[in-house]
Order: C-alpha cells, then sequence, then structure tokens
C-alpha cells in the first residue's frame, strides 16, 4: 500500500545525492507523492536536476528563501502546476563558516542575522507562501539537529538557530492546527552531508556518536526519509508541533559514555 498516493508536495533543500532531503524525497517517491524540488544556488542545478530527472520530477525551481518575491514567485508557479499541496518539506540551514569555526562569543552580528534568517526565519516564511496551496490540510516538516538544546563543539550560532527553528514550528502548529496543517521538525543524528562539511571536527562528531548511541551506530538519509514519510502520512494524524528524533537514541544520554566502560 502506497501511503501518499495522490498527495502533492514541495522539498525545499536539496544539495545533492547526500543531501537529507533527497533521502526524504526517495521515501515519499516510493510511496506515491508528486513532488517539486527548489534548491538555493545557480551552481547547484547540476546536480539537482539529474536527481530531480531519477524521479520523474519535472518542477525544478531555485529559490532564495531570504527574498520574499523569489519564495512567492516559486509557490505561484507551483499552485500553477499542482493546484494544491500536502507536504512541505524544509530542509534548509546556513551559518557562515567563519562563526561555525571561532567561539560562540565572536559571532559576528551579521552572521547571527544571516543563520537566523536562513535556518529559521524561512520556515516562516515558507510556511506562510503555502498555507494558500495547503487547502486541503497538510504536514510541514524542518530539520533540526539536538545542538538546539545541548552545547555541541562548533555548532555555535547553528545551534541557536535550530532552537529558534524547533521554536517556530510550534507556533506554527498552534495556528495552523485549526486549518488541519501539522508542524513537526525531525532532529536528526549527525549525517554526511554538504552543510557538515563546513563544522569543524565534523568527523570525532560522527565517531563519538557511534561510540556511544544506544544503538552504537549513526543514522542515514534513508532513515530520516522514512520518519518524514510517517508524519506526512495519514499514519501521524495526529501528531503536530513535535520534535522527532532520528539519531539511534543519542539524545536520551545524561552522561554519554558507554556503559561497558562504567566501574561496578
Amino acid at each position: 500500500m502506497k501511503l501518499l498516493e495522490g498527495k502533492k508536495g514541495l522539498i525545499f533543500g536539496i544539495a545533492n545525492k547526500n543531501s537529507i532531503a533527497w533521502g526524504i524525497a526517495q521515501a515519499l517517491h516510493e510511496h506515491g507523492a508528486e513532488l517539486g524540488f527548489s534548491y538555493g544556488l545557480d551552481k547547484l542545478d547540476r546536480r539537482v536536476i539529474p536527481l530531480a530527472e531519477e524521479l520523474g520530477v519535472t518542477f525544478v525551481e531555485k529559490c532564495d528563501v531570504t527574498d520574499d518575491g523569489e519564495i512567492e514567485t516559486v509557490m505561484g508557479k507551483a499552485a500553477d502546476t499542482f493546484g494544491s499541496i500536502d507536504m512541505l518539506i524544509h530542509s534548509i540551514a546556513y551559518a557562515t563558516r567563519e562563526d561555525l569555526a571561532g567561539r560562540f562569543l565572536d559571532t559576528s552580528r551579521a552572521g547571527f542575522a544571516t543563520a537566523m534568517d536562513v535556518s529559521a526565519f524561512s520556515l516562516v516564511a515558507l510556511a506562510r507562501a503555502a498555507v494558500p496551496l495547503m487547502s486541503n490540510g497538510g504536514s510541514i516538516i524542518s530539520m533540526t539537529y539536538y545542538g538546539s538544546e545541548k552545547v555541541v563543539p562548533h555548532y555555535n550560532v547553528m545551534g541557536v538557530a535550530k532552537a529558534a527553528l524547533e521554536a517556530s514550528s510550534r507556533y506554527l502548529a498552534a495556528e495552523l492546527g485549526p486549518l488541519n496543517i501539522r508542524v513537526n521538525a525531525i532532529s536528526a543524528g549527525p549525517i554526511k552531508t554538504l552543510s557538515a562539511a563546513g563544522i569543524a571536527g565534523f568527523r570525532k562528531m560522527l565517531s563519538y556518536t557511534e561510540e556511544r548511541a544506544p544503538l552504537r551506530r549513526n543514522v542515514d538519509q534513508a532513515e530520516v526519509g522514512q520518519t518524514a514519510l510517517w508524519l506526512c502520512s495519514d499514519l501521524s494524524s495526529g501528531v503536530t508541533g513535535e520534535v522527532i528524533y532520528v539519531d539511534a537514541g543519542y539524545n536520551i544520554l545524561g552522561m554519554p559514555e558507554p556503559p561497558e566502560t562504567w566501574d561496578t
């Protein structure tokens, strides 16, 4: 049984085949969803278009999510193409390399504003533009990370932006609930993506999580995609305003050392 037969959705934030958004796209497509893709930079089209062709996706549009005009243009084209949509996937984040490499204390004013605009406010802007297309209700999903709650080395201003993203999800969930639009976030464990490459010490983060997470491994894009599938389907019809963890259980740990190292 295909869970999303007849459903239509837009996915913002595909960069390449390693993107979490690509894992989500594959899962939604497999279950019958008709999809449209959006990417943020001109140079990404050569990577995104072949992926779209792989799934038979013909709606592929560039969108600078810091530009309300571009958002409205893309949503207008989506309205012309799909009529209405049932799903909106927000997989977008950005902070300057300088603001991730140094101390959080030294975050620049401009860098803070950029991280918040691209990584958090864009969810609000996209949701506002998408709601008129979601006349039958639907599901909005954003991507977050545990660094929104606890301090993670080198995550810096991105952790603050993700905290704002999660709070925005809750406020949107409360306001859009009467329209039968559910808003949730997926908090994925560390995954090798293009954006992750900008975090200093990311390889150490991967190995550290693998050693200590209850499942003793990291997660991958496909596992996040399956969770997004659930959140987009009627199987999660009563779930909104939540942060769903897909991190091999790492978030439950208060003192993350392998139990086998504990003294008895």
